[in-house]
């Protein structure tokens, strides 16, 4: 593994998001002397928090998988995700809520999910559920170690008996193909390949090794931190100011100091100098190139993933159909997919996901209110509507997305909000985030793994890029490693801190839940 050369004492990290929080503790554990420099008031980066009123929204991320990637970069420094943050299981997972009325309650506990697809579709789909959970778990132990949690200098790495083990598992198929091996009720089809929009491709363009996605989701477990998901870098921050870290808010780096082929120091705007040993940029990517003052030349231009409209409604009233988490499918599928990523077209027939944080947090919303995150993907501003087109396109496109919330039973939505905030592809282009999309660079196989944008800069000895844009790439879980890996590339350790076991959420009781209940959480 390559490494950054020369003294690595002290390290500016640009950027206290998740990535820049985990690499900052890595590197705290190593024994180097860090300061972490971000340009907003406080820690979070996407995973930010905004209060309307008496509402405290999350403005990011909302689902939260695979803690203990978390606990790992807490316990370099000795100390725990579970002394700062408690977390809550989900039973369920998600609810899937289907165009022909039916729903379907996705739980992470083997034996739970077994009776609710038996109770949905039947014995047959039952059993194809068993495989293919069974399935997932290899399709992951495949993976993460050699192919997700490592550093890559070339592709030569992947020439293992990994890679063949992947592709015995089908891994290089394509997901839709290989999601219908076990299942052919087209719904649970969609549950267990929806997240490939995550990675920005349809599931029938999709490698199904991304798949490892919908383990996280619906094998590993779902999480809830009390708080809200910003208390999870809300925590990390803490736990780093603990260990040692200098933690500047409000502090937005202009420039790079530069002296042969090293940075010697990184220049805020307010003037003030700060001298480093090396630099962990985990800002946004093309903010990272703008700093560099380059971006590495490729042979095709980078991807974007589709973008999100997302609408943060305060309410007087919830709906009991909703759990905490609520997938709502249209009828359409494939003709969703070409909207979002080839013919650049809202989408017609829309699938949305709708959290309901105050289901397991009251004290989110004032006294008796409710909040409520709906998430419809939307086109990128490359394939799609211009950034500046969502000025006028917004508002009525929030109108049409509580109309549709509406017809799909939420009976009253529009009338019931108090306070909202409607994020568009023009709010994320004004945060910085390129083609529009906070969810970064697609994961093409041309952008996936070796293939990605690199950590390591080339032709700077001392700088390390962390974040969703780099490698492994979009999600909590990936991000929390990006930070892992980018300390790794100053420390020259790839050592893991053992993180406290935590088990995937017991299942709750098997019992069917009908179309109408409420979350049994």
């Amino acid at each position: 593994m390559r490494t950054v050369t020369g003294p690595t004492d002290h390290v500016v990290v640009v950027g206290a998001g998740l990535s820049g929080l985990a690499c900052a503790l890595h590197l705290l554990g190593a024994g180097r002397r860090v300061t972490v420099v971000e340009r907003d008031a406080g820690p979070g980066g996407r995973a930010g928090r905004v209060r309307l009123g008496g509402y405290q929204v999350d403005t990011g991320p909302t689902v939260l998988t695979m803690p203990h990637l978390a606990d790992e970069a807490f316990a370099a420094v000795g100390d725990s995700l579970d002394h700062h943050v408690e977390l809550v299981a989900l039973h369920p997972a998600y609810r899937a809520a289907f165009a022909d009325g039916t729903s379907l309650d996705v739980h992470t506990g083997g034996e739970a999910m077994e009776a609710e697809v038996r109770r949905f579709a039947g014995p047959t789909e039952a059993a194809g559920y068993r495989r293919l959970r069974d399935w997932l778990q290899r399709l992951y132990r495949a993976q993460i170690r050699r192919f997700i949690d490592t550093n890559f200098d070339s592709p030569l790495p992947l020439l293992h008996p990994d890679l063949a083990r992947l592709a015995a598992l089908g891994g290089f198929g394509r997901l839709d193909h290989q999601i219908g091996r076990f299942l052919s009720d087209a719904r649970l089809r969609r549950v267990f390949s929806f997240q490939a929009l995550y990675a920005g491709v349809a599931p029938a363009r999709a490698l199904a090794a991304y798949a490892v996605i919908a383990y996280m989701d619906t094998v590993a477990g779902v999480w809830f931190p009390k708080g809200g998901m910003h208390a999870l870098p809300r925590a990390m921050a803490a736990a780093a100011a603990d260990a040692g870290a200098h933690l500047r808010w409000s502090a937005e780096v202009s420039t790079l100091e530069r002296s042969a082929d090293r940075v010697r120091a990184v220049h805020l705007a307010s003037g003030e100098r700060i001298p480093c040993d090396a630099v962990v940029l985990s800002c946004e990517l093309s903010a990272a190139h703008r700093l560099l003052g380059r971006a590495p030349r490729r042979p095709v231009r980078l991807r974007h993933a589709p973008s999100a409209v997302i609408l943060h409604a305060g309410t007087d009233r919830t709906w009991p159909g909703l759990a905490h988490h609520t997938l709502s499918f249209g009828a359409a599928w494939e003709r969703t997919f070409d909207e979002l990523t080839r013919s650049g077209a809202l989408m017609s027939d829309p699938s949305l996901l709708i959290t309901r944080p105050t289901a397991h947090d009251a004290t989110l919303a004032p006294p008796g209110r409710h909040l409520h995150y709906v998430l419809a993907p939307c086109p990128n501003t490359t394939v799609g509507p211009a950034a500046a087109t969502w000025r006028d396109l917004g508002p009525r496109y929030r109108d049409s997305l509580v109309d549709e919330l509406e017809r799909r039973g939420l009976d009253g939505f529009a009338g019931s909000i108090e306070e909202e905030l409607l994020v568009t592809p023009l709010d994320w282009t004004a945060q910085g985030h390129a083609a529009g999309s906070p969810f970064s660079v697609s994961h093409t196989f041309a952008q996936t793994g070796p293939f990605r944008p690199r950590n390591l800069v080339r032709g700077l000895d001392n700088v390390v890029l962390a974040g969703c844009g780099t490698t492994p790439g979009v999600g909590v879980p990936t991000v929390l490693i990006s930070g892992k890996l980018a300390a790794a590339r100053v420390t020259g350790s790839s050592e893991r801190h053992p993180a406290r076991t935590r088990p995937a959420p017991a299942a709750a009781p098997p019992t069917p839940t009908a179309a109408g209940a409420d979350d049994p959480s």
